[in-house]
């Protein structure tokens, strides 16, 4: 049992520095950096709720290594978490309601007698809190009331998803406090992903929860989505002599929902001409002997976005081959081998609609010409106009940050690493 001021107390003597060594795959002179995040949330708890035996939560932000947009045809993707995170100081309360401050935001509270679907809370995280409440219920937990304040430093709107690193912070909450620890980390992706479905109204994938729950680096494989492949890659990144940079092109995101939507679009068309629903099902060398037909039922553009998925489904298989033999050279020319592909075939690094703004292709020539072959470079997530991912040598990561930021804004360019953990608990009363 812990209060707020005797976490703190556990925080400035160090006490919880291993468990942040291993959680976040930093080095013992980071620990008491992370640490003060939590004993600043333990303070704001202390403020909101009052006292209370709180315990200590965190869940990453994720990274899409590679595959990119293979996942809605049931391909392949590999993706990582990364060490920025949203935290938590979390106390069940006794009552029937679950109350989420997240900072800076309105406080969040729900009801636990009512958890059927809002159409009107569609797009809030009340809804997801909601969702992952019901399920948990319906897979018979009793779930009950807590209090929770979060905060977080994942970039919104930079392909890290702050939104699924959220409901993988809840689903671990519930699962520590009323489940008894029973609900895997890929079952705990599962529940967030149903949420955001059913309770949050947004079709997406499952590639983000799982990466943020699961941790370090995971290859996916959605051949069933019901039941996706999920496999760890063994590859210890702090040693690799690189460090990844999120970069963020400084684009006006807009309404790209026509851009996005064109991609699985085009290329389910494409797999319609063999009569299937995804490219997953296509034969490969038969689509090429058929390229005539695609490109009079599905245009030119869906037969360039197939090219795309048939060549980056198989580099993800070759990316963790090059991992897990820890050949990072190799594995640095696979990047930018999807990088390109993505540029010329799938064609998400600018929208076509809006062709004077190419801030993103931009982004991408900087990081050619800085590294110069040296690293890696590559659109991230789902592209258009949002963030570059490179991975850069260590010694030139002043250069790279000091050259980005004068040419985009200064914080363009966030340093980060793969974090080793997922989501889960590092502190129980």
């Amino acid at each position: 049992m812990a209060s707020p001021k005797e976490v703190k107390k556990l925080i400035s003597n160090g006490d919880l520095d291993d468990k942040i060594i291993s959680v976040y795959g930093c080095g013992p002179d980071k620990a008491a950096g992370y640490a003060s995040r939590y004993a600043r949330a333990a303070e704001q708890f202390e403020k909101k709720f009052g006292e209370a035996d709180i315990s200590l939560f965190s869940a990453p932000g994720r990274t899409e290594i590679g595959g990119n947009h293979t996942d809605h045809q049931h391909g392949h993707v590999l993706a990582g978490s990364v060490d920025v995170d949203t935290i938590a100081i979390a106390a069940p309360n006794g009552t029937n309601t679950i109350r989420i401050q997240s900072e800076g935001h309105v406080m969040d509270t729900v009801e636990l007698d009512d958890l059927h679907v809002r159409t009107n809370e569609y797009n809030r995280s009340s809804s997801l809190i909601r969702g992952i409440a019901a399920k948990f219920k319906g897979l018979g937990y009793p779930v009950n009331g807590f209090d929770a304040y979060t905060t977080s430093n994942v970039l919104k709107g930079s392909g890290l998803s702050s939104s699924a690193a959220f409901e993988v912070l809840v689903g671990n909450i519930i699962n520590t406090f009323f489940a008894a620890g029973e609900q895997d980390a890929v079952s705990i992706a599962k529940i967030g992903q149903y949420a955001e479905n059913v309770y949050y109204g947004k079709p997406c994938g499952l590639m983000d929860q799982m990466a943020s729950s699961v941790g370090g680096i995971v290859t996916i494989d959605f051949a069933s989505t019901e039941s996706p492949i999920v496999e760890k890659v063994e590859f210890d990144f702090s040693k690799s002599g690189f460090s990844l940079c999120i970069i963020d092109s400084g684009a006006g995101h807009g309404d790209l929902t026509d851009e996005y939507a064109a991609i699985p679009r085009e290329m389910t068309a494409a797999a319609g001409v063999f009569g299937r629903k995804y490219l997953r099902e296509v034969n490969e060398e038969e689509f090429y002997a058929r390229i005539p037909e695609v490109r009079a039922a599905a245009g030119d553009r869906a037969v360039l976005r197939a090219m795309h998925f048939f060549a980056d489904d198989k580099r993800v298989g070759q990316q963790v081959s090059a991992l897990r033999n820890e050949d990072f050279d190799q594995f640095r020319k696979l990047i930018i081998e999807s990088g390109r592909s993505s540029d010329m075939y799938l064609q998400n690094v600018f929208a076509s609609s809006l062709p004077q703004e190419q801030s993103v292709s931009i982004v991408l020539a900087l990081c050619e010409r800085i590294l110069d072959g040296k690293g890696a470079w590559r659109v991230h997530g789902g592209g258009f106009a949002g963030t570059v991912q490179a991975f850069v040598p260590d010694s030139m990561l002043a250069l790279m940050k000091e050259t980005i930021d004068k040419a985009i804004y200064a914080g363009a360019c966030h340093i980060m690493n793969i974090r080793p953990v997922g989501g889960t608990c590092l502190w129980k009363s």
